[in-house]
C-alpha cells in the first residue's frame, strides 16, 4: 500500500484558528491541564498520606518505596493525557481497489480508570467503519482507544469520545463503535457483583440510519466470541 498523509494542518492542534474544518476539541491535541502540575515528589508525599489514611505506616520496610512505584505506574496508567487522537489517525492508505463494504477490528482490549472512584474498568472494544478512498493502520485504531482509555473516564464518553475521532478526521461513510466491559467499582465495592459487563454502542452515518448494518455489525461481533 502507498502511504498518503492526510492534509492535516501542519500548525498546533491547539490553535483552532489552524483548523480549517469544525473538530471537536478532544480531537486537536493531548488536553492541557488545569492547573501547574505537581511535582513528583508532591506526587509522591500524597500517595504517603493515602497510605497513613488506609491505616498503615509508610514509613515500614515494605511501603517505604511505594509512593515512587506508584507515581511511576500513573505515568503508565494516565498517558492519554499527554498522546492525540489526530496524531494517531493522521496517516491513511489510498490502496483500497474497489474494497465497498465496512472493515471491523473487534476485541480490542484496553484498561481505563472509572473518574467517580478512579477504580479500573477493564474490557474490549469493536470498531468499524466503512472507508471512503483511505483506510487507516489497523493498529491505530488500537491506538487510539488507548488514547482515550489511558485517562479517568466514563465507559460512556470513552465510546463517544473513539467514534467521534473516527468521524471527524477519517469522514468514512458510518462508524459502529461497541464497548464491553467490566467496572471494578461495581465489582470489588458497592454491590459487589463481580462478572457483571456494562455494553455501550454508538453508531454514525450509514450504521445509524440502516439497522439492518447495525444488526450485520454485532453479529460479525459476537460470532467472534463463541
Amino acid at each position: 500500500m502507498d502511504a498518503v498523509i492526510k492534509p492535516w494542518p501542519k500548525g498546533p492542534l491547539s490553535d483552532k484558528s489552524a483548523q480549517p474544518d469544525k473538530v471537536s476539541d478532544h480531537l486537536r491535541a493531548a488536553p492541557q491541564p488545569l492547573a501547574p502540575r505537581p511535582s513528583r515528589d508532591e506526587a509522591e508525599a500524597a500517595v504517603r498520606v493515602l497510605i497513613a489514611y488506609a491505616g498503615d505506616d509508610p514509613a515500614r520496610e515494605g511501603l517505604v518505596d511505594t509512593p515512587k512505584r506508584v507515581v511511576g505506574a500513573y505515568e503508565e496508567l494516565y498517558r492519554g493525557y499527554r498522546e492525540s487522537a489526530a496524531d494517531v489517525l493522521d496517516r491513511t492508505f489510498s490502496e483500497i481497489g474497489t474494497y465497498e463494504d465496512f472493515v471491523l477490528v473487534r476485541d480490542i482490549g484496553f484498561n481505563s480508570h472509572c473518574e467517580h472512584h478512579m477504580m479500573p474498568f477493564i474490557g474490549n472494544a469493536h470498531i468499524a467503519y466503512r472507508p471512503i478512498e483511505r483506510v487507516v493502520g489497523l493498529s491505530k485504531l488500537a491506538r487510539l482507544v488507548d488514547v482515550y482509555a489511558r485517562r479517568l473516564q466514563t465507559q460512556e464518553h470513552l465510546t463517544s469520545q473513539v467514534a467521534t475521532a473516527i468521524e471527524e478526521i477519517l469522514k468514512p461513510r458510518g462508524v459502529a463503535v461497541m464497548i464491553e466491559a467490566e467496572h471494578m467499582c461495581m465489582s470489588l465495592r458497592g454491590v459487589e457483583k463481580a462478572g457483571s459487563s456494562t455494553v455501550t454502542t454508538q453508531f454514525t452515518g450509514m450504521f445509524r440510519d440502516n439497522p439492518e448494518e447495525q444488526v450485520r455489525f454485532v453479529t460479525l461481533v459476537r460470532a467472534g466470541q463463541r
